[in-house]
């Protein structure tokens, strides 16, 4: 389809399926309370390692054992070999990390008959989850990225590009669903949301247009992560839902969403704007420069924009600060609109926030790294 193979786009699906799984899951347990293991959220987020195991699992035993015709004969000139299996790397990235998210569903399952209800988002079994999760979204993209710098057709090799953005933009929003806890809009006025956006984010963002030489790369990606959350802020919403576990604390009619997304687009613009001016520059530069950037941006925009969050003009459909768990306390700084005050002194803070300039560093420098290397594989 429009020059790209199928088991591309089969990744490509199963990694939205774990996205939308994802948010729709932790909206679950906000709403009803984890229930059963077989909701439809859990079996969304399984589709995707179900859906990488026999895609990646067929294409690693095709171009293994498939007879010497010119088709094979290609695949294995563009593959790797892994204890005694031929196939692209991506593939082998991929089935494993299938293969790890199909065995997180019976430890989960375990989990919770053993202790109950989870109150944290990373509880081992969600930790195990996650793992194969980003396995699988690495794999895509090096499936992606492989195919992209083999292409020669212009138009193919741009519809490339585009599909590593957002793979790329998926990756994003795995991220900052794991740090949801301390990015919500209570904690945006302490210094540990920011160093948690800036150690994981610029990654991502650094990553793509470095991998795909795109102009806005970084805009592309984190677009398609506002758009995607909002889409989950919306639509959520319209399906009714009420709870099935106690104490029910504040009544609760429909799906409760994740909230507004994080300000990316911002420093995101602003690192696209910036790296033509010093792509000459080492990595090191770079990288100083691009996180300094982006955590200034960010703290420009995110820190206002937080305190309308708190406000009562943003406690409506579009912005949903209105929307609350059913175990949200009268009393909790979400319901009363409060900031939780993470760090106790301004020394703290200040060392918080130096901190997060650290992280920023060390995000973009990772992310030009990784982005380098996705440029350059052909397997």
């Amino acid at each position: 389809m429009l020059g790209i193979p199928w088991f591309v786009w089969l990744a490509v699906a199963g990694v939205t399926s774990a996205m939308i799984g994802i948010h729709w899951d932790i909206s679950w347990h906000k709403s009803i309370g984890r229930d059963t293991f077989w909701t439809p959220a859990h079996l969304a987020i399984q589709l995707c390692g179900v859906i990488a195991g026999i895609t990646c699992g067929y294409l690693i035993l095709w171009t293994t054992f498939a007879r010497k015709s010119a088709r094979a004969v290609v695949a294995r000139a563009a593959s790797v070999q892994v204890l005694g299996f031929r196939g692209p790397l991506g593939a082998f990235i991929t089935a494993w990390g299938g293969f790890t998210m199909i065995t997180s569903a019976p430890f989960d399952d375990w989990w919770h008959s053993a202790y109950g209800l989870d109150v944290r988002i990373l509880s081992p079994p969600h930790a195990v989850l996650a793992i194969g999760i980003f396995g699988v979204e690495l794999g895509t993209m090096v499936l992606v990225a492989s195919q992209m710098n083999r292409e020669t057709e212009p138009k193919v090799k741009a519809r490339l590009r585009m599909m590593f953005a957002y793979v790329a933009s998926m990756v994003l929003i795995a991220a900052m669903v794991l740090v949801l806890e301390f990015t919500g809009r209570i904690f945006l006025h302490s210094a540990i949301a920011y160093r948690i956006i800036a150690l994981l984010a610029p990654v991502t963002l650094a990553m793509a247009p470095r991998a795909t030489r795109m102009k806005w790369g970084s805009t592309a990606v984190a677009g398609m992560y506002t758009v995607f959350v909002l889409a989950m802020e919306w639509i959520l919403p319209l399906f009714p839902a009420q709870p099935k576990l106690g104490p029910v604390l504040h009544e609760v009619t429909q799906f409760i969403p994740n909230g507004f997304p994080l300000l990316l687009i911002v420093p995101a613009l602003a690192m696209d704007w910036l790296r033509p001016r010093i792509t000459r520059w080492p990595n090191w530069r770079q990288a100083l420069v691009m996180g300094s950037c982006f955590l200034a941006a960010l703290l420009v925009v995110e820190w206002p924009f937080a305190t309308f969050l708190q406000s009562e003009g943003a406690r409506n459909w579009v912005f949903g600060s209105h929307y609350l768990e059913y175990f949200a306390g009268p009393k909790g700084y979400a319901a009363t609109y409060r900031f939780i005050r993470y760090e106790k002194t301004t020394a703290e803070f200040v060392t918080g926030m130096a901190g997060a300039l650290a992280c920023g560093f060390a995000g973009s420098w990772l992310g030009l790294v990784r982005g380098e290397w996705m440029s350059h594989v052909r397997r």
